[in-house]
């Protein structure tokens, strides 16, 4: 299938474009590692603490170890990525069908809730790495290809809209189908006492949700049938993604090229400026919306007394993202992809509001607006980043394979500052006194996360777009760039014709 590709004439290669049905197939196997990786973002944190019954400490341990293990992952799969051959179904393909049946048996047995209770720690510690390092896996060839499906910037800009709008609305799907499945399982009607009326130490002390000691548990049950509903999902996605892209053979590099030595590629990527700048100002991004996502559950339970309406605010975040993709898309277009980034900051003021006013309309109003700008944060890397390589690839004009240094480099830094901002809100809790399964949590817990959700994202966002005001891409040198990389395949492809003729004449 993707074989045929490889033989095709340069000329045709740069007159291809890439239909619908290609975007939408490629979205659409991005989708599965965002249903699995949302239901973790949001609800991972919450069932450790409360179904799980380990302490804060473990589970940042387990969050940190487990991010940190799949950005280890990331390095060491773009080495080997870069290393590996075409195949007839490409050179990333097969690393994408691989690493699949792993990292559903790996994702499932994460939400299994082991009947013993003094290796807890242990057992998700080990399933949870897992399930980060597969999916970096998996991530890293897939990411990657935005780059082997076609050589027009706009096709792929396009591809990369169709992925986000399908990520974002497998982010929806994976926390509306956790939200509804598990949501009986954070439901007690101890905590219904309004606190107003009984401030008894008591009352603060109630359980709000037995011990579940055994797997067949009703709260055991739920984050079963949900992990097996996402599992189901995987398979899908894979099977759609298989069948209906094609990976084009590097349509960039020069048949005489080189592939460029993985260390090498690393040191040169490290000190390409607008990469740096990139990884920089996104890296602070992405930490805050991981903070964002990791404590808003916890944060509507314990500090804002929404504990009943949790998943109906997570829906009404992720709907306002999917249904902002598109617009983001004609936003940056129109007006350029730095500019589209002020659309992160709006959540900023919001947020702060809802946690200086917790109220339940203020709430959904800010959900909605921070869907907005977890929209535009998803969007705008991958876009740019295919503007990087370009770049690079102008200034490096007789080397290959080097793609996949890059996206397996931005994905190693984003999921470590990830796993270090979880894994320092879980010490945090820790820290104030957080305890397990509790209706009323202490005034210093209380404070702590109200903090994880106004002030510590807001000053990551901030700094992360003064970054980006250095990132030195325009749209004007992006289209120089194209013209320039257009210009040096029809030079080499003008080269090798004479020197094919010069062969025929010596014959």
């Amino acid at each position: 299938m993707a074989g045929a590709a490889r033989d095709t004439p340069a000329g045709e290669q740069e007159g291809h474009r890439l239909s619908m049905c290609s975007k939408i197939c490629y979205a659409i196997g991005g989708a599965p590692n965002q249903v699995a990786g949302s239901a973790a973002s949001f609800f991972l944190q919450i069932y450790l603490l409360d179904i799980a019954h380990i302490t804060p400490f473990h589970a940042s341990l387990v969050l940190f170890i487990g991010k940190a293990s799949g950005a280890v992952t990331d390095p060491v799969a773009g080495f080997f990525i870069s290393k590996s051959r075409w195949t007839k179904i490409g050179r990333l393909m097969p690393w994408v069908l691989a690493c699949t049946p792993f990292t559903i048996i790996s994702y499932f047995l994460m939400w299994y809730l082991p009947p013993f209770v003094s290796g807890r720690v242990a057992w998700y510690l080990t399933f949870h790495c897992l399930f980060q390092a597969l999916t970096t896996l998996f991530q890293v060839p897939y990411s990657a290809l935005t780059m082997f499906l076609s050589t027009d910037q706009k096709d792929r800009d396009s591809a990369t809209a169709y992925r986000m709008t399908m990520e974002v609305l497998g982010t929806l799907i994976g926390a509306s189908l956790q939200g509804q499945i598990v949501a009986s399982a954070h439901v007690s009607p101890h905590c219904t006492v309004n606190p107003s009326v009984n401030t008894t130490d008591s009352w603060h002390d109630t359980p709000s949700i037995p011990d579940p000691s055994d797997p067949l548990s009703h709260q055991g049950k739920v984050y079963m049938i949900a992990a097996g509903v996402i599992a189901g999902v995987y398979l899908l996605g894979i099977v759609v993604l298989f069948l209906g892209v094609k990976e084009r053979d590097d349509p960039y590099a020069l048949n005489s090229d080189r592939a460029i030595p993985f260390c090498k590629g690393l040191a040169l990527t490290m000190k390409h400026g607008p990469y740096v700048k990139l990884t920089a100002s996104f890296l602070l991004i992405s930490t805050a919306v991981q903070l964002e996502q990791g404590n808003f559950v916890l944060f509507c339970t314990h500090a804002a007394g929404l504990r009943n309406h949790f998943q109906y605010l997570v829906v009404t975040i992720l709907v306002s993202a999917v249904v902002s993709v598109p617009f983001w898309q004609k936003f940056l277009q129109r007006f350029g992809k730095k500019c589209a980034a002020c659309g992160i900051s709006w959540m900023i003021p919001f947020a702060v509001m809802l946690v200086t006013i917790p109220n339940l309309i203020l709430a959904y109003f800010v959900a909605f607006v921070s869907g907005l700008s977890i929209a535009a944060s998803l969007l705008l890397p991958w876009s740019m980043l295919p503007d990087v390589v370009d770049n690079f690839r102008l200034q490096n004009p007789h080397g290959k394979g080097h793609e996949t240094i890059f996206y397996s480099s931005y994905v190693f830094f984003t999921k470590m500052s990830a796993g270090i901002g979880l894994g320092i809100s879980a010490a945090g809790l820790e820290f104030t006194g957080y305890k397990p399964g509790i209706c009323r949590q202490s005034d210093d817990v209380i404070l702590t996360l109200k903090l994880l959700i106004g002030a510590v994202p807001a000053i990551l966002i901030l700094l992360g777009l003064f970054i980006l005001l250095f990132y030195p891409i325009t749209e004007e040198s992006r289209k120089e760039t194209k013209l320039a990389l257009e210009e040096l395949r029809r030079s080499h492809q003008s080269t090798e014709n004479l020197d094919s003729c010069e062969k025929d004449t010596t014959v």
